[in-house]
């Protein structure tokens, strides 16, 4: 697609590394600064997909900005300042090699597994006779490990954790109830948005001065799901689907063109009008789950606009 951002390649002052994700790209600077870039890629099933979303990454950091803003006075977090639409800056942290996901919901990787016999999932226990979509008594806390770029994400329990001093125990509790103080703030601004935060991943950091930090996205379609609110109880008496906001319909389209990231699969060409789908979905959730009206910004020449916008802000 035209006018997306799907690299990026710059030399900022005082620059130290860069790492690139699956869909960001962080330049790590002189006095422990960070710059953090959302592109335009999609990944679905850890496998990042040919054509970039139009205006994605401007709606994931300005979700995560947000989110960020309206959660700092229960969990501090990495950020600094957002120069650009595409950009976060904020504290370099080393990132604990763990997502903490949180599930209030039988929904997405947890049904799947559900509907494969499981009632067990990271460690934790699943309910008998739950039907996809249905609420957990309590919100379950079902990590994954930290996968280097292109491997996937694996579920891992909390006693392997320790176990394998992949986190410290005293640590490992502080990430736990700050996931959970997370997801219930997160519950509470869905709901006055008529949403359902079904679930979500946090990832945190630990700054040079020793404090744990929420980093990385927060409450965006990439890294939570949402279901409308209204109807949902119908739907689910009913046995229909939910209507919902989420990457998980990429996903869903990608399995029924025979694609779940496995060996030997060959990857579906995404059409364009498809591709404009998605971004229009991705602004859909942006006035959803914030209340504003999306404003696109000025995509004419999205690598110059960035540098310059960072650049500006690193003068100062």
């Amino acid at each position: 697609m035209k006018h997306t951002l799907t690299s990026t390649d710059y030399k900022f002052p005082g620059q130290v590394s860069v790492y690139k994700g699956k869909v960001r790209e962080v330049y790590r600077l002189e006095r422990d600064i960070m710059v953090m870039i959302a592109t335009d890629r999609l990944s679905a099933f850890d496998v990042v997909m040919p054509k970039g979303i139009p205006y994605k990454g401007q709606i994931l950091n300005q979700i995560a900005t947000k989110m960020m803003d309206a959660t700092k006075d229960i969990v501090p977090n990495w950020l600094l300042a957002t120069p650009d639409p595409n950009v976060a800056v904020g504290h370099a942290c080393e990132p604990f090699k763990v997502e903490m996901v949180i599930r209030g919901y039988l929904s997405g990787h947890a049904a799947r597994e559900y509907k494969a016999g499981k009632r067990s999932l990271c460690g934790v226990a699943m309910p008998e006779r739950m039907k996809e979509n249905d609420r957990f008594p309590e919100p379950i806390i079902t990590p994954a490990t930290k996968a280097e770029q292109g491997d996937h994400d694996e579920d891992i329990s909390r006693e392997a954790i320790l176990q394998r001093g992949i986190v410290s125990e005293e640590d490992y509790k502080q990430l736990e109830e700050y996931t959970r103080a997370l997801f219930k703030r997160g519950t509470e601004i869905a709901a006055d948005r008529g949403l359902i935060l079904v679930d979500t991943k946090y990832e945190f950091g630990k700054a040079k001065d020793g404090r744990i930090l929420l980093i990385d996205e927060i409450h965006t379609p990439d890294s939570s799901r949402y279901f409308y609110a209204e109807g949902y109880e119908e739907r689910q008496s009913k046995g229909e689907p939910q209507k919902q906001l989420s990457k998980e319909f990429v996903r869903q389209w990608l399995i029924s063109h025979d694609f779940q990231g496995l060996e030997g699969q060959t990857l579906p060409e995404m059409p364009d009008e498809y591709i404009e789908t998605v971004s229009e979905r991705y602004i859909e959730l942006y006035e959803k789950i914030t209340g504003e009206t999306f404003v696109k910004s000025d995509v004419s020449d999205i690598q110059g606009r960035i540098r310059k916008n960072v650049l500006n802000y690193l003068k100062h």
